[in-house]
């Protein structure tokens, strides 16, 4: 099946990648001519794991390219995916759409009788009814006659492992409003029916609906157990046990219940805001989905009086070494990560702040002026006062702790990711805090031994 992908950004790139390696023939486009040049030639503008060798081995098999050229694009295409970006509008906080609509305008000059036009993007309930409102009248505008049909396809990708999520999803979510659509979807999608991967059918709306509810209810469980970590705190609980105990019920399951900083990135903060306005503008309060945005924007600042507590009280005159600025590891992605909260509270508390990341330091030096910018660990950590563990990339969970601490000015350790065991830290004669568990004292002096991450 020829398919047509508009826009290549992160589900755009993802998913007309990963169709491609279904057998789809596929064609991406972009208004972006670097962008496009880039791609042709082997260069791909985002970190995603196994992403590179998936585009290179599609390219040479002659079932994915790239074009700035809309109607080449969608030239003899079955299907249409419009993947552009959906940010949150300012002011309101809902999603701005002017995007969709603009792809949608273009589209109807182009596609060919019986395309069906899919959103990829996640948007708001309507828009997909919108889109076809937008393709038709442009129609009648242009006195062209071209039957076409629209499907909602909302994406589940998890940045750090998409194409894991691509290949394997827990479900596929197709809404469409006649039966020669939802035949096209499953066609589409065919190539998953080897893996029993369910295709779920349902109406324009309910798919809508779906990829909201989906992100706001795991950024309910993240806000959660960051809220129980809390109470540990006060009263001598361990937050690790908690979640594994209330994770191993069934009914709840262990994901998203990993207690940190707060939740970040390009789908949770934009999404529960859409959704919180979505209910608000249909008589329909989204009352824990609103709390749960109030309390994860307090979790990100409280983690900066963590950070100053350890250092008594002030961060002017310190120096303090930072561990990861993304806001998940496996990816270059810094949207709404807690860094951009806490890193600027303290470069404006007259901090020097050390930061190393291994893949956020080209979004990093833009969005976090003022720091200095280290190759590992141990170099952000040389003269620090205290060092702050924000992203648990894999190259953090097993520091040599003596060697950092030998480099270290002070004996500061604030683990936000509860990666270490507050005992080894102390036994190292690190002042050591964590999130939701009792921080131990530090010994007098290091015993012998190796220390293992307890995570």
């Amino acid at each position: 099946m020829r398919i047509a992908m508009i826009g290549t950004g992160y589900v755009g790139l993802v998913s007309g990648v990963c169709f491609s390696d279904f057998g789809h023939e596929i064609v991406c486009v972009d208004k972006l001519t670097a962008k496009v040049e880039t791609l042709r030639a082997g260069g791909v503008p985002i970190y995603e794991p196994g992403l590179d060798e998936m585009l290179k081995r599609n390219v040479e098999a002659g079932r994915l390219s790239f074009t700035t050229d809309l109607a080449e694009a969608v030239k003899g295409a079955q299907a249409v995916f419009i993947a552009v970006g959906t940010p949150t509008r300012r002011g309101d906080g809902h999603a701005d759409l002017t995007y969709v609509y603009a792809a949608a305008a273009e589209l109807a000059d182009v596609i060919d009788p019986g395309t069906v036009v899919v959103t990829k993007s996640t948007v708001p309930v309507g828009t997909n009814r919108e889109v076809a409102r937008v393709i038709a009248a442009r129609l009648a505008e242009t006195g062209r006659e071209c039957p076409f049909e629209v499907a909602s396809n909302p994406e589940f990708l998890r940045e750090g492992a998409a194409i894991e999520d691509f290949m394997r999803p827990d479900r596929v979510v197709c809404g469409v409003d006649s039966e020669s659509a939802e035949q096209v979807m499953r066609e589409i999608y065919r190539p998953l029916s080897l893996r029993e991967a369910p295709v779920m059918i349902t109406s324009l709306e309910s798919a809508e609906i779906i990829k909201y509810a989906a992100n706001a209810f795991l950024a309910t469980k993240i806000t959660f157990i960051n809220e129980i970590a809390d109470l540990c705190e006060k009263v001598g609980g361990d937050v690790k046990a908690v979640a594994k105990g209330i994770g191993m019920d069934g009914r709840i399951g262990s994901k998203f219940l990993h207690a940190g900083p707060g939740y970040g990135g390009s789908c949770f903060p934009k999404d529960t805001s859409a959704l919180a306005r979505i209910g608000q503008d249909h008589s329909a309060p989204m009352r824990i989905v609103e709390t749960v945005i109030d309390v994860n924007d307090r979790r990100k600042r409280r983690m900066i009086d963590k950070v100053l507590d350890l250092l008594g009280g002030k961060a002017n005159g310190k120096k303090i070494a930072v561990l990861g600025v993304t806001f998940k590891p496996e990816t270059d992605d810094m949207r709404d990560s807690p860094s951009l909260t806490i890193v600027p509270a303290l470069v404006g508390g007259g901090a020097q702040v050390s930061v190393t990341d291994p893949e956020g330091r080209k979004e990093g030096e833009t969005l976090l002026p003022g720091v200095t910018w280290a190759e590992d660990a141990y170099a952000a950590a040389e003269g620090a006062d205290a060092v702050v563990l924000l992203t648990e990339w894999n190259q953090f969970r097993a520091l040599d702790l003596k060697r950092l601490k030998a480099g270290m000015r002070g004996d500061g350790f604030a683990d936000l990711r509860n990666v270490y065991d507050p005992e080894d830290l102390a036994g190292l004669g690190f002042r050591y805090v964590s999130i939701g568990r009792a921080d131990a004292a530090p010994a007098a002096a290091a015993p012998a031994g190796e220390l293992t991450p307890s995570s």
